[in-house]
This record gives C-alpha cells, structure tokens and sequence, in this order.
C-alpha cells in the first residue's frame, strides 16, 4: 500500500547541511515537516528507509531529505500517513509552515516539500495533519 506521508523531524541544533544538487543550506534549530510520497514499488516501504537512514543504519542519500535525515543534529521524531491519497503537493501548501525553498519539490511546481514549522510547533502540525485526515504510525500499530 502507498500514498502519501508526512515526517516529523527535529533539528536540535542550527546545522549547515549539503542537501546533494542543492548545495549548502542553513537549518534553523526546530521542527520541519517534509511532505513525501510512496507510491511506487514497495509504497510506504519508503518510509522505512528513511527511518534507518534517520537511525544511522542506511547510506545511500537518494532524495533531499536524506541529507536532513542523515545529519546528527537530526532526529525523525514521527509519520503521519495519507493511505491511498496522492495528496503530496496540496499538504505541503496546507500544513502550519514556511516552505524551505525548492527543498523536496525538484519535479513539481510547489515552492518546496519542506516546512519550518512556526516557533518549533510540532503539536499545530500534528494537528494540521490530522484535521486534513492524516493518521499517526502509532494509531496503526
């Protein structure tokens, strides 16, 4: 099963980060909101990847968000999943945020897949999220 999903990442500290083709970028200490989809082989599998990348045990940076992932001032705090939903695009112009320019959106028209939530909030996006239907990975165990 695929759809589209949300990670929840802390940054704990104010970090300079390479993110592949798009250079250095400065990371404010707080929480981000990255909006993804898995709609392709293996569906929320992808997911998993980017929580064993998030815990160290994976390598290989495919997408911008295996750069933020793979630092260690980050840490992958939860997922919201949208089952069966190619809402990727519209949650990243929905959820509480400023936009990290051009992060995440290299084969779309949207400004970026990634939000820096306002003042660190992550219970408005946890909220956002849910009110546009999202369920939490731990709802689904």
């Amino acid at each position: 099963m695929g759809g589209t999903y949300v990670l929840v990442v802390d940054v704990s500290r104010s970090s300079t980060i390479e993110v592949g083709a798009l250079g250095e970028r400065e990371f404010a200490a707080g929480t981000y909101a990255y909006v993804g989809s898995a709609f392709g082989p293996g569906g929320f599998a992808r997911v998993d990847r980017h929580r064993e990348l998030a815990r160290g045990d994976r390598d290989a940076r495919h997408w911008h968000v295996d750069y933020l992932l793979g630092h260690p001032a980050t840490t992958l705090e939860t997922v919201v999943r949208f089952p069966d939903e190619d809402r990727e695009c519209e949650l990243a112009g929905r959820l509480p945020g400023e936009p990290v320019d051009t992060f995440g959106a290299s084969d779309c028209d949207c400004s970026a897949h990634l939000l820096e939530t306002p003042d660190g909030d992550a219970d408005a996006l946890l909220e956002g999220a849910r009110e546009a239907g999202g369920v939490l990975e731990s709802d689904l165990l």
